[in-house]
């Protein structure tokens, strides 16, 4: 970060904090507003269990899962752009 001139790193940090507030937003959303309509949401079936209970049980666990590796290949794929990556 060290190389980089005071625009390069204000763009680097613009692009970051967006990447961090659609994460933020999306962990919010599976965390507690799907939650908020499970019962609702039971009168759809997914794999043969009402969709609340899937939500509540597996669903947020996989959503932040894969909210995780979105959020490391994204944040590599900036740091790339700005030569600032650790490989």
């Amino acid at each position: 970060m060290a190389g980089l001139t005071p625009a390069q790193r204000e763009a680097y940090w613009r692009k970051t904090s967006t990447r961090m507030w659609i994460i933020m937003i999306l962990w919010f959303f599976f965390s507690f507003f799907v939650h908020l309509f499970a019962v609702q949401l039971n009168t759809v079936q997914f794999l043969g269990f009402p969709l609340g209970f899937y939500m509540a049980a597996q669903g947020s666990l996989i959503a932040f899962v894969v909210l995780c590796f979105w959020n490391a290949i994204g944040q590599n794929k900036i740091d790339q752009e700005f030569g600032v990556s650790e490989d």
